[in-house]
């Protein structure tokens, strides 16, 4: 299952350190034949510690995590829906991803050393960042919409049913976005949000938010706190969630690990695990889980969207695996490993049988029969 994050933003605020230190946790690409092999795409295994306990649990020779694909898109500049800097190229990539991962930089001009770092802006604030990274999309939205309700006129005219409901979900749209309001955060009835998907509207992508700040910098959390308050509860009532990560710190600790790792982190009075945070926040964004296989083999994990019924699982390994489905034999992961063996979790009735019903659960394990 091939799904992509783009991450954009402003020039200057962390966009390509945050991908370079994303790019050091990459997957070997020959694992996952459906990703993009390209530069500006990283391959990122998703951490669950699930799948190290149960790689451990089964003495797997080899072990295969979920991934996530992030796409470092390039800055964009204000005026970038009429053509401005990139604008063209920055909006097309955006098209083209399932998410996206907006960087906002919280951290001033100048840290506590005097050292400087230049905005585009010549100024920290993230409220307008956020509202020109927006705008842009909205008004590339409404061109969109303005020519889709141009292309139906005629049918709208002669009365036909399907146009007349397009043309009110477009005014529907085009009413909100020029009241500044993203797509993806106006109600809907089920039969528009069907239809909406036709749209391909960049403002209906999922959004999170990766705030960046600087370990030894003016950072708005604690400077202004009343402030940063502001920024998150704007994100929150837009429908998005955030993260915090110091983007720069993470790209240095990405060369690091073990006890090494720690050390550095102690040195640098690094606290957080903010990228591991960012990367799960990221796959869940997508709507998507894991369930696993294991064995003295293999143990990996399959990625799969939120609902997804076993014959659907199934296909992740091969899609005779959906077709020619009979049943699965399930077992949640925490419950595989609590009882110690596939022998001990049979004989307490915790491995079930499973239908074609049956709704994958996140950290399931399954072994299909076909």
């Amino acid at each position: 299952m091939s799904l992509s994050i783009g991450i954009v933003g402003l020039p200057n605020v962390g966009k390509s350190t945050l991908f370079n230190a994303l790019t050091q946790k990459s997957v070997p690409a020959e694992n996952y034949p459906f990703c993009t092999i390209d530069p500006s795409v990283g391959i990122v295994a998703v951490p669950d510690a699930r799948l190290d306990a149960l790689a451990e649990f089964s003495h797997s020779v080899k072990k295969i995590p979920a991934v996530v694909e992030f796409v470092d898109i390039a800055g964009l500049v204000e005026g970038a829906s009429t053509g401005e800097g990139l604008g063209n190229k920055f909006l097309a990539n955006i098209r083209e991803v399932d998410a996206i991962l907006h960087m906002v930089r919280i951290f001033d001009i100048q840290d506590n050393t005097g050292t400087e770092q230049t905005h585009v802006y010549g100024s920290i604030d993230p409220l307008r960042d956020i509202k020109v990274i927006n705008m842009e999309l909205i008004l590339a939205d409404l061109e969109t919409l303005q020519n889709r309700i141009t292309k139906i006129a005629r049918d709208v005219k002669r009365g036909d049913k399907h146009a007349l409901l397009e043309q009110a979900l477009c005014e529907k749209l085009v009413t909100a976005l020029e009241a500044e309001n993203l797509a993806h955060t106006i109600t809907m009835t089920d039969d528009e949000r069907a239809l909406v998907k036709s749209f391909h509207l960049l403002t209906m992508k999922p959004v999170m938010y990766g705030l960046n700040k600087k370990t030894g910098g003016n950072n708005l959390d604690v400077t202004d706190p009343a402030r940063f308050k502001a920024i998150t509860e704007e994100i929150t009532n837009e429908g998005s969630e955030y993260v915090v990560i110091d983007a720069k710190t993470e790209h240095e600790l990405s060369e690091f690990s073990g006890e090494e790792k720690v050390l550095m982190k102690t040195e640098l009075e690094h606290v957080d695990d903010g990228i591991d945070e960012l990367i799960t926040s990221a796959y869940t964004l997508l709507g998507l889980m894991t369930y696993f296989t294991t064995g003295d083999t293999e143990t990996r994990a399959w990625t799969v969207r939120v609902g997804a019924t076993a014959p659907e699982a199934g296909a992740a390994i091969h899609t005779d695996f959906q077709t020619k489905f009979i049943r699965a034999e399930v077992i949640a992961s925490n419950a595989l490993l609590h009882a110690g063996s596939f022998a001990e979790a049979r004989a307490k009735g915790l491995l079930r049988t499973e239908g074609k019903e049956y709704i994958v659960e996140d950290g399931d394990v399954i072994e299909f029969r076909v």
